[in-house]
């Protein structure tokens, strides 16, 4: 059987096929940029049809591009944007409502009545998860409420949820499966990460019916084969996990200790914390890094909800750049005495913070500052936050912390960035060789799960250090630098301490 395996990566900013052969050389890549729909201030929403639409024209574009006829792939794993909502009907496979995304922030007082209610407990203990408009369970509930008959359409079995992955599977398999896998599925706020099975309580709590929700499996399982209409041959579809979940494993990060950032539209750290689920005294989540062959490995997270964002902000409302790459260009000419703090909350913070209320600010301008300084803050707020999240760590556990850090993404490519990065965290960086793990990842689930991939030990042998960050900055000008980042981000908060 052939080695070469095909990752569908669909990201909050774009959807992605990448074509790995047995060697994990990419030998065939296709993307296309996702639309953004901004309905009301904080509410985010994506077309889940122009998602489908993406996802088929890069499938084929991937497999064009590398001279290949579908028959060849010995399997597809999908990777995706987690926490994202869609519903649709089981009859037709129509949406009926735009997803509602991960950052999307219009159930915060549902979240705050449900903090008020007392049932962060509850929730915490069952799913490792803190009460948060991020997660999925509320933006289920709300479209349940406010689209015209979904609910009763739900109680009556007419209707289907999945994250994105399983909205894919969905169409992909013509209609046949609807399942998702474990990592997906703990980000909802319905899993137990405990008995790993949905959770009745939680059902009743968020008002959900069980009839809309997917059947769960492993990261690496049989998920069906797809439509041959639609790639031009049946393909198993083999591997599936959320893109973080993925990236650790497209890290090789399986062993206790290792930690892994991942720098896209947001940033997440991930902590492997083996077979222990930490609970976290920092609010950091506890969150299930990958189960294979029905044993689970369990993660500490921090979620940063805007990194590259930010840079996209700057290049798409402010037009101070016109690439992506250009920041970190620009942010190597900035003046290095002034110091400006960047807090991009613009959809409310994430940990250690949680506050859906919180709004960007942008602290210490003069009169001089300009193009490079904003560049240079905006990259700096992702090496703040990410300090932040491993000092959370550091405090939360105790089984033998690795004193460095890998990093992927697509800030990661930035060298500026990733050295200030080692500056600010005070340990070394590693980048990897590939730096599309989150990919490589859900090819290697499917690949594993195919026999043609190596397994977990030997798939750690295949990374391949890029270039390692050293620290440089002198200890006493890092502790000013973020002590001066602390008193920007508590003056963003929606409930400033009182001394503030």
């Amino acid at each position: 059987m052939s080695g070469t395996m095909l990752a569908i990566d669909q990201g909050t900013t774009s959807t992605r096929a990448i074509i790995f052969d047995a060697s994990l050389t990419i030998c065939g890549l296709a993307q296309r940029e996702l639309s953004q729909h901004f309905p009301a201030p904080g509410e985010v929403e994506h077309d889940p049809e122009e998602i489908w639409t993406a996802t088929l024209a890069v499938c084929k574009q991937a497999l064009a591009r590398a001279r290949l006829e579908p028959q060849a792939l010995a399997g597809i794993g999908i990777t995706n944007q987690r926490e994202t909502v869609v519903i649709w009907e089981r009859a037709t496979g129509r949406p009926i409502h735009r997803a509602v995304v991960w950052q999307d922030r219009r159930t915060a007082d549902t979240c705050a009545r449900l903090l008020a209610d007392g049932a962060e407990q509850l929730i915490s203990e069952r799913t490792g998860l803190l009460i948060d408009p991020y997660f999925s369970a509320t933006k289920i509930a709300w479209l349940l409420d406010h689209v015209p008959c979904a609910r009763a359409r739900a109680e009556a079995g007419e209707l289907a949820f999945g994250t994105i992955d399983t909205f894919l599977l969905w169409r992909l398999t013509g209609g046949r499966v609807h399942a998702t896998d474990v990592t997906n599925a703990s980000r909802t706020q319905l899993l137990n990460i405990a008995s790993q099975d949905w959770d009745d309580d939680l059902l009743r709590l968020f008002d959900i019916p069980r009839a809309l929700l997917p059947e769960l499996r492993d990261c690496a399982a049989e998920f069906g084969t797809t439509e041959a209409s639609l790639l031009g041959a049946a393909v198993p579809i083999r591997g599936m996990a959320g893109d973080q979940q993925a990236a650790v494993m497209g890290q090789a990060c399986f062993r206790p200790g290792m930690v892994k950032s991942t720098y896209g539209t947001g940033c997440f750290a991930l902590l492997n914390t083996g077979a222990t689920r930490v609970a976290s005294s920092n609010r950091l989540l506890t969150t299930i890094a990958y189960r294979l062959a029905g044993r689970t490995a369990y993660a500490l997270e921090g979620s940063i909800f805007v990194a590259g964002a930010a840079i996209q902000w700057l290049r798409d409302q402010l037009k101070i750049i016109s690439r992506a790459d250009e920041a970190g260009e620009l942010a190597q000419q900035a003046d290095a005495a002034q110091e400006i703090y960047f807090v991009p909350a613009f959809t409310g913070l994430g940990a250690p913070w949680w506050d859906a209320s919180a709004r960007g600010a942008m602290l210490g301008l003069t009169r001089s500052a300009g193009r490079a300084e904003l560049a240079r803050a905006a990259l700096e707020a992702a090496c703040y936050q990410t300090s932040d999240l491993l000092d959370a760590m550091r405090r939360d556990w105790d089984g033998g912390y690795d004193p460095v850090l890998r990093v992927d993404g697509g800030m990661a490519a930035s060298d500026w960035t990733m050295q200030r990065l080692s500056d600010l965290v005070a340990i070394p960086v590693d980048r990897p060789k590939i730096l599309e793990t989150t990919a490589l990842g859900a090819a290697w689930l499917a690949g594993s799960q195919a026999g043609v991939w190596p397994d977990a030990d030997g798939f750690a042998k295949t990374w391949q250090l890029d270039r390692r960050f050293e620290p440089t900055l002198a200890d006493a000008e890092r502790r000013k630098r973020l002590a001066g980042w602390q008193t920007a981000v508590r003056r963003t908060l929606s409930t400033p301490p009182a001394n503030e």
